[in-house]
């Protein structure tokens, strides 16, 4: 399973809908193999969907969340006007950093 986050990015002064969590877990499919999403609203106008995928590699959870945004900013009505922007795997600096001996 891996963590992927879609970037969207919505036209100046556009809201993200306060239910678009809701919104998009019911518009995933069985097929999209999302164990879950998670939304963070970004300062600027925009979002972040956070997908946790099934998949054998990387690249695969990455053009899956690619897909499955596609779709989404299509069918979606309360994302007709946002734009992908970015997908990529989270990077987490603290957990390769070299532990401090105490």
């Amino acid at each position: 399973m891996y963590l992927v986050h879609a970037h969207l990015a919505l036209p100046s002064g556009e809201q993200v809908p306060p239910d678009i969590r809701d919104v998009v877990r019911s518009a995933i499919t069985a097929g999209d193999r999302v164990e879950h999403v998670a939304v963070h609203p970004r300062p600027a106008p925009g979002l972040t969907l956070g997908f946790y995928l099934l998949a054998g590699v990387l690249e695969e959870a990455e053009e899956r969340a690619v897909r499955v945004c596609a779709r989404l900013l299509r069918e979606v009505p309360q994302l007709a006007t946002a734009r992908l922007t970015g997908v990529g795997v989270p990077l987490l600096p603290l957990a390769f950093a070299p532990q401090q001996a105490d």
